[in-house]
């Protein structure tokens, strides 16, 4: 535990005032291999991290990636959304996708089953194998084998489920 109030009151003064949902900017103060500290433009220092401010990987991007270091830079501006205080750390909780449009949520706004779309395969799996659709966007085809990563093939939306934010495609019967 970082401390109470009393050892650190402007800190937790400035945290407890912060709304879920408020924005806040500040500059990439570190990128460790589970996320992302920030500093504050507005607010205190923190008494031990680079930043009050820290983005869990999940929260950095919707698009997957490799390391965080792929989707921010060391002094890198960003502005997130205030997710909650985590008064263990006594830090900002960040989202930087939060404040960028779910690619998802578009695509599938725009997409039924049966939709014909031409996609490529980014990865092989033992039940079959997830081919992008759109830039963001991949779905699974199962049991297709016989083909490799970066085959182009012609899919059908088979089903879509927003909640667990997953696509269902089939080989399309004209390829």
């Amino acid at each position: 535990m970082m401390g109470g109030r009393s050892e650190h009151p402007e800190l937790w003064a400035f945290l407890e005032a912060v709304q879920p949902g408020e924005i806040l900017s500040g500059a990439v103060a570190a990128i460790e291999s589970f996320g992302v500290f920030v500093a504050l433009d507005d607010g205190p220092q923190h008494p031990s991290f680079p930043g009050v401010g820290f983005i869990t990987l999940p929260e950095l991007s919707w698009q997957s990636f490799e390391a965080a270091s792929d989707v921010v830079r060391i002094g890198e501006h960003v502005t997130c959304k205030f997710l909650q205080f985590d008064t263990y750390n006594l830090e900002a909780r960040l989202s930087l996708r939060a404040t960028q449009p779910d690619p998802f949520q578009s695509f599938v706004d725009q997409a039924a089953p049966g939709r014909e779309l031409t996609g490529r395969i980014t990865k092989l799996v033992p039940f079959g194998a997830f081919v992008q659709v759109a830039e963001g966007i991949e779905g699974l085809v199962r049991d297709l084998h016989d083909s490799l990563v970066g085959d182009e093939l012609s899919v059908v939306i088979a089903d879509i489920d927003r909640q667990r934010r997953r696509i269902e495609l089939r080989v399309s019967p004209s390829s």
